[in-house]
This record gives C-alpha cells, structure tokens and sequence, in this order.
C-alpha cells in the first residue's frame, strides 16, 4: 500500500497557502488605518486570494486521470 499522494496534491497545497496568505493580509489591512490598507487589502490580497481559487479549480479540472491496476 503506497503513502504517497497523488501528483495533483501539491498544486491543492500550494493553493491552500495562497488562500491563507490572502487571507492573512486581508485581516491584517482590516486593522490598519492607513490609506495604502485599502490597497493592500484589494491588491495584494485580492491577487493571492484569486491566484489561490484559479489554482485550485485549475488542479480539480487538469488533474491527471488515475491509473487502473488491472
């Protein structure tokens, strides 16, 4: 019995780490009162929160077909 994920698993972690990187600097800009919070909340969360959800639909729709063991 292999332990071993699938090839498709780092691309679903990697997307994880972006969603939370997103996410981080979106709560971290909510509490700073500064007029660049905006744009970090919008730009540079926005970008990774995005980059995070294309990367995961495009791992669930490119994902290699699994192998049957016949």
């Amino acid at each position: 019995m292999s332990t071993s994920g699938p090839k498709f698993s780092n691309s679903f972690r990697l997307a994880g780490v972006l969603l939370i990187a997103g996410l981080c600097i979106e709560t971290i800009s909510l509490f700073w009162v500064h007029p660049i919070a905006f744009l970090a909340f919008f730009v540079i969360g926005g970008v990774l929160l995005a980059a995070g959800v294309l990367l995961y639909l495009s791992s669930i729709i490119f994902q290699p077909s699994p192998s049957s063991r016949d």
